[in-house]
């Protein structure tokens, strides 16, 4: 008997970037959609259409690019943000009909009603069907949610999605928004709008939940025993707050849970680990090494017992094998003796596509240099290469142009820097209570930024002694939160490019505001 298929809907390029400072370039939002494609996602929410020109075009080109995936962009319940999205994703509609979708939501509990919307129930209903009409003159393929399931009386909910049934959406949203159910009430009213809701066996029901209590895959699990059959979620869990559902882990429960769900998904699963490295890289939001799935530390095991255990028979410990999300499978065939050509294939591979020739020049010559320093590449080293040519590129305001530090025992670690500002050289020394620290405060002296330092975060993009380390640094200025990111082989360069690609955020005022504000 074919089991029935779950719906993945991946919405980490547009709520995922709702996390400070994890905005993304339209360049980067497309080579995460091309590897959520390669990933097996169904449905990609490539952005909120509306909210920017830049957000508008990363939509459109996802949309022209991705073949395989459904293409979707989140509106609010207005004309403007449902033909904004209509037009956004009519690329997608070239390759297929039905591979384009609109999304659009209206808060419908009492609380975000009479507060935010100022708006009756009768005018909440009225737009949300009026929105749904909107989005059929764009695509047969609309999601209606309703912002607050959580909170929003049963009655209420019954009555606004029988309303956009039948003026036909194809998608029924129950969003925990604020993260505040708990498993078992969730999965329970899941199950009750399917039973009570006219006509619910006409469309699709999909959950979409927030982990501010640490529940969101629980609750997801439970909506999906109720019956939804559409999980919202994003890759490494995230997303504004505490973060979203995690795509890895709804995917791998359901997989090795299959006695208790008996349902499949579409995802190829050896493709996990190096969507959520390039995430990672991309928005500079490291992974918890205890992370389920895809921390440095989940197949690791410490204890003797377990250790022995594992030797003797791998089932005896772990569940999954760490082959099958893509650990192990990542390493580069490739070395300083190789060409161009060769180079360029890998990064097709790896959906990694440069526009032009002066940029894979510069991303190779980059490559030749780390493979003078390292016994062996892995995918993530390309990654964090590419990335780091495209902040090279983009953002030129502030360049490193040289870097000495001191760190010596018993004396004050000491940094001297020249930085280019706009072509033009300076040079700054401090001390400071570290050789990074040291760095820093003497980038200051120069650029004087004002800006407050909120994190700084070192990982290690592969392992070994010689691996890249990879640095975040967000700083925030003027209500503006940035992350910058860096990598090198030399933690401290890579702590100074972090900064300044943090600073160069500031400056060009790329990275734009929250997307729903």
């Amino acid at each position: 008997m074919k089991q029935e298929q779950i719906i993945i809907f991946d919405t980490t390029l547009r709520d995922g970037e709702q996390s400070p400072g994890a905005a993304m370039t339209k360049e980067e939002k497309i080579r995460i959609a091309r590897q959520l494609e390669k990933l097996g996602v169904n449905v990609i929410e490539a952005g909120f259409a509306a909210a920017s020109p830049g957000d508008f075009d990363a939509i459109q080109e996802i949309a022209r690019i991705i073949k395989n995936s459904t293409v979707c962009s989140l509106a609010r319940a207005s004309e403007n943000d449902v033909r904004r999205a209509g037009e956004a994703i009519q690329p997608a509609m070239m390759h297929d009909e039905k591979n384009g979708r609109i999304h659009t939501f209206i808060a419908t509990s009492k609380i975000h009603m009479e507060n935010k919307l100022r708006m009756t129930e009768d005018q909440v209903v009225e737009r949300a069907v009026q929105a749904v009409k909107w989005a059929l003159e764009y695509t047969d393929d609309v999601e209606f949610s309703a912002e607050d399931a959580v909170r929003s009386e049963m009655d209420f909910l019954i009555r606004i999605f029988d309303a956009v049934i039948k003026a036909g959406a194809t998608t029924i949203n129950v969003p925990d928004t604020v993260g505040y159910s708990i498993p078992a009430p969730w999965g329970e009213r899941m199950r009750e709008l399917i039973a009570r809701v006219p006509n619910s066996d006409k469309v699709v029901w999909s959950t979409h939940c927030h982990n501010d209590l640490g529940m969101a895959v629980a609750n997801s699990l439970a909506a999906v025993m109720g019956g939804a059959r559409q999980v919202e979620c994003t890759i490494n869990g995230l997303g504004e707050r505490a973060g979203n559902a995690s795509l890895e882990e709804i995917v791998m429960a359901i997989k090795t849970r299959n006695d208790v769900f008996n349902l499949t998904t579409r995802i190829d699963t050896t493709q996990i680990v190096p969507t959520s490295k390039l995430v990672s890289t991309i928005t500079g939001y490291p992974v918890q090494p205890n992370k389920a799935i895809v921390g440095a530390n989940a197949f690791a095991h410490e204890s003797g017992i377990h250790q022995d255990g594992v030797l003797k028979h791998r089932e005896t410990y772990e569940i999954m094998r760490a082959e099958d999300v893509g650990w192990g499978a990542n390493k580069l065939t490739l070395g300083k003796l190789s060409g161009r050509n060769a180079f360029r294939t890998r990064l097709k591979e790896l959906g990694i596509e440069l526009d032009t020739e002066d940029l894979l020049n510069a991303t190779f010559a980059r490559f030749k240099t780390l493979a003078d320093k390292k016994s062996e590449i892995f995918d993530e080293d390309l990654h964090a290469l590419v990335s780091d040519e495209f902040i090279s590129e983009a953002t030129e305001h502030f360049k490193l142009v040289y870097l000495q530090v001191a760190s010596i025992t018993g004396e004050v670690p000491h940094a001297i820097i020249t930085l280019s500002e706009n072509g033009v050289e300076s040079r700054a020394e401090s001390d400071g209570g570290g050789p990074v620290d040291a760095a820093f405060k003497a980038i200051e002296t120069m650029v004087q930024s004002g800006a407050e330092l909120q994190l700084y975060s070192v990982n290690n993009i592969t392992s070994g002694t010689d691996a890249q380390g990879e640095v975040t640094v967000r700083l925030s200025k003027g209500g503006r939160i940035v992350n910058g990111q860096g990598a090198d082989t030399d933690i401290v360069v890579a702590s100074v490019k972090a900064y300044l690609n943090a600073l160069n955020k500031i400056q060009s005022k790329s990275e734009r505001a929250h997307p729903q504000v």
